[in-house]
């Protein structure tokens, strides 16, 4: 009998090991932390030591304290009411949007009403449409009611999701069984009720995916409240500090603060990365099951 191979099987468990693929990926790493190691470390030196310095290597004072300080104390303490505004733009923004499209998605996954088919094709094609190409209709829109310069010109936009309800909809048809929904509404339970008792519960993995992708996309808009917004008391996070870094490099005006543009900038992405590993599991499980399902 000839001998049986010996040659190894690889599996998930134990995948094949590649040095190129890992020298790769490292390289890969290296390029995504790059900027970020280089924000830190500047984030803690002082005006004099961020000009004089090189970028990668700290200063001769560690100013990072320092430097917090003057973020939300410069120009009366303005980065406050910026941080206020995003967290009110991003609370509300993605609540509503991510409870919409799980509405939305039970609806499409779920009932059956005269222009299903239609409506999917319309959800399916506005994923492919970027935002900014929304935005100049959205200004005019807003402007012929009268309601830029306000909040809800940055808080409406945001209610819309169609990725969202996209993903919602291919969850809830894989995740929420048909027959327990019947089950509720033989019990007397109405439409709506069946949707927030039984469906809504189910829906938690994709929801928190969805609402970790409003988040970020909320917490980061800037040219929608760029164009909306000319008081700078509802300005959010990004267009401030924008204006601080055009003060900032605009020569002969006295004001040299490319160490607060720097901090504030680094102040405003901890809130993403707590968001990112405090939700990252449910996260994970939202995606997994859209990929089986799609």
């Amino acid at each position: 009998m000839r001998p049986i191979s010996s040659r190894r099987l690889y599996t998930v468990e134990n995948p094949r090991k590649s040095t190129t693929l890992t020298v790769m990926t490292g390289l890969f790493t290296l390029y995504c932390l790059l900027p970020l190691g280089w924000l830190v470390v500047n984030a803690t030196k002082s005006q004099a030591d961020f000009v004089s310095s090189f970028g990668l290597a700290p200063g001769r004072e560690f100013a990072l304290w320092d430097n917090i300080v003057q973020v939300f104390t410069y120009q009366d303490g303005i980065f406050s009411r910026w941080l206020l505004n995003t967290v009110l733009y991003v609370v509300v923004g993605a609540t509503v949007s991510t409870f919409l499209a799980a509405l939305g998605g039970y609806a499409l996954a779920k009932l059956d009403f005269r222009g299903k088919r239609t409506f999917l094709l319309v959800v399916l094609g506005s994923i492919s449409v970027p935002g900014i190409a929304l935005a100049i209709p959205q200004f005019l829109l807003f402007a012929h009611i009268g309601m830029t310069n306000t909040p809800w010109a940055v808080l409406i936009p945001s209610f819309i999701n169609p990725f969202g309800l996209y993903l919602m909809w291919v969850f809830t048809a894989e995740a929420v069984p048909t027959g327990l929904l019947e089950a509720a509404k033989i019990d007397g339970a109405g439409e709506f009720r069946t949707f927030l008792q039984i469906a809504l519960p189910l829906l938690a993995p994709a929801g928190v995916t969805v609402l970790l992708f409003s988040f970020v996309s909320i917490w980061n808009n800037y040219f929608l409240p760029l164009i909306m917004l000319k008081d700078p008391d509802w300005y959010p996070l990004t267009v401030g500090i924008n204006q601080w870094n055009k003060l900032g490099s605009t020569a002969g005006n006295g004001a040299l603060i490319q160490n607060l543009v720097i901090t504030s900038a680094l102040l405003t992405i901890v809130p993403l990365i707590i968001a990112f590993l405090s939700l990252q599991r449910y996260w994970q499980s939202g995606l997994s099951l859209g990929a089986v399902k799609g």
